[in-house]
Order: C-alpha cells, then sequence, then structure tokens
C-alpha cells in the first residue's frame, strides 16, 4: 500500500482476493492434471485456462478500479494478476502439446492400461519416446 492513499473499497479488496485464490486455483489445477488420462486432462487444462484468465482479469480490474478511486491498490490483485497470466501461459502451451502429440499420448495411456508388468510399462514407455521422437522430427523438417 503507498502512504498517504485511502485504503481500498471493501469490493475491491475482495475482488483482488477472489483474483489470487482463482490464480493459485489455476496453478493447482495444472499440477494436479499431469499424467493422468488425456481425454480428461485435456479438459482439466482447458478448466485452468479458463480459472487463469478470470483470475488475472479479477486482478487487472480491481486495480484500475482503485487507481480511478483513488485508492491504494488492494492486496492480493498483483499476485493474483501474475498467477492468473502464468497459468493462463502453461495452460495454453500445455494445450498445444496436447494437440500437437494427441495420438502418441492416447497411444500411451491405452499402452499403459493394459500392462500389468514393469517391463510392458518400460515398452509403453520406449514406444511413446520413439513416436513423438519421430513427431519432432518431423515437425523439424517442415519448419
Amino acid at each position: 500500500m503507498r502512504p498517504g492513499l485511502p485504503p481500498p473499497d471493501p469490493a475491491l479488496q475482495q475482488r483482488a482476493w477472489a483474483a489470487l485464490v482463482l490464480g493459485a486455483l489455476s496453478m493447482l489445477g495444472l499440477s494436479l492434471s499431469l499424467g493422468g488420462d488425456p481425454r480428461r486432462t485435456v479438459y482439466v487444462v482447458a478448466l485452468t485456462l479458463l480459472v487463469g484468465a478470470t483470475a488475472g482479469w479479477l486482478g487487472i480490474t480491481s486495480g484500475s478500479k482503485a487507481r480511478r478511486g483513488g485508492t491504494a491498490r488492494p492486496r492480493g490483485a498483483v499476485g493474483g494478476i501474475v498467477l492468473g497470466f502464468i497459468g493462463v501461459g502453461l495452460s495454453a502451451l500445455a494445450l498445444a502439446a496436447f494437440a500437437v502429440f494427441w495420438p502418441q499420448l492416447t497411444q500411451l495411456s491405452t499402452c499403459m492400461a493394459g500392462a500389468n508388468t514393469l517391463s510392458a510399462q518400460q515398452a509403453c514407455q520406449n514406444q511413446f519416446s520413439s513416436s513423438v521422437g519421430n513427431e519432432f522430427s518431423l515437425l523439424r523438417g517442415s519448419g
């Protein structure tokens, strides 16, 4: 809080705290979605993208309304903006990776579901690594 400015309106402070909580939820959702079924994970990542965008919007609007009202910036606004936009960036990156590697991810998920031994799981991992490596070489060759 800058000295000399009155405290923010309680509604703006609540908006800023909501931004911070939603930004943290966006990050938590991303961390919990890793390593699961790709079909379910896509939905979770898309939801974290929306939650992160909402956090950023709430943080920005709470700060700008406080500035227009001549009050101090509400606590949590900057944190909500930062966490929200980190969540948006990471979610967008994850969705792009899903778009590029969707066949390989679904094949890995199906293979791992049927792998009952450690050696079968390792074979699934090796097959996945090989197919992703092939995809990277195709992407490099077309660029």
